[in-house]
């Protein structure tokens, strides 16, 4: 699969390969980790014609609208998401309602690569570009971050700068350093 984060510059981008058993619930959890979210806010998947969501999500929102057309995220698997919409077809991922950020996730071909049994599921394959920090105001919010930071005389400058703590590079991406620490942390977890 091919995430690209929409309505950002530089285009943050991530190619995965994850088990085609795996349930949107686990596709979250792993999205969250390759494009550096903290699972801080709600998420769906908008699929086809209706969306996919965990259930306490849909619980919320059933409170002021019609959700016929949710499926709890837990029930619905990568293999299922594939089969309806099929290969070279793409489906949203919504995270943080507030700041609005949407993902297209594109369902590829299986690179040759799969078939080596070696290869430990997930994997990161590529990718480019950090992902914007959480609670950064969205797109925009974004934008107006990357041009605070590279104007050292702007008077939110100082304060940008605490807020990120530190150092923050646009297009820092390490496929290497993800893909590793993603299996350290895989492991403590056990």
């Amino acid at each position: 699969m091919r995430i690209e984060l929409l309505e950002v510059a530089p285009l943050v981008w991530r190619r995965v390969l994850v088990s085609n058993q795996w349930t949107l619930a686990s596709l979250h959890g792993y999205l969250q980790w390759v494009m550096g979210w903290t699972d801080s806010h709600a998420h769906e998947f908008e699929v086809g014609t209706g969306v996919v969501a965990p259930d306490w999500w849909i619980a919320e929102i059933g409170i002021d609208r019609d959700t016929t057309a949710y499926r709890d995220e837990r029930e619905v698997s990568v293999a299922a998401v594939v089969s309806e919409l099929g290969t070279h077809s793409e489906f949203e991922y919504r995270y943080d309602m507030g700041d609005g950020w949407r993902h297209r996730i594109v369902v590829e071909s299986l690179p040759r690569l799969a078939a080596t049994p070696e290869l430990a599921l997930p994997v990161c394959l590529a990718g480019e570009n950090a992902c914007p920090p959480e609670d950064v105001g969205g797109p925009s919010g974004y934008a107006l971050l990357l041009e605070i930071l590279g104007d050292r005389n702007h008077e939110q400058h100082d304060d940008m700068v605490r807020w990120i703590r530190g150092v923050f590079d646009p297009k820092g991406f390490d496929l290497n350093r993800l893909n590793r620490d993603y299996r350290g942390a895989k492991k403590r977890r056990r």
